[in-house]
């Protein structure tokens, strides 16, 4: 999960960031954009720090791992940080 930044946090700065990630076919994170910005550096680098990170698992087509593209919107609230990804599009072969 990403980590709240405490500056973000001391401030009661929450927001949503929307990143769009093209995951490979071993399910590493290739390629990461920020679609929609939380209205804070702090939540967007968190979220994307976070993400650099993660290991997916990766999109399937018959039985094998394809390169796939998802979005993940992530809600950075002071209670907590809450995580949903869907898959958007197998990428190009």
């Amino acid at each position: 999960m990403p980590l709240y930044p405490a500056s973000a946090r001391k401030r009661g700065i929450e927001g949503r960031v929307l990143l769009q990630v093209e995951v490979d076919a071993a399910g590493l994170p290739v390629l990461i954009r920020l679609v929609e910005s939380s209205g804070s550096e702090a939540l967007d680098r968190a979220a994307l720090d976070a993400v650099r990170q993660w290991k997916f698992k990766p999109a399937r087509r018959a039985n094998h791992p394809i390169a796939a593209t998802v979005t993940i919107p992530i809600h950075f609230r002071l209670d907590s940080v809450a995580v949903a990804a869907t898959l958007e599009k197998e990428a190009a072969q």
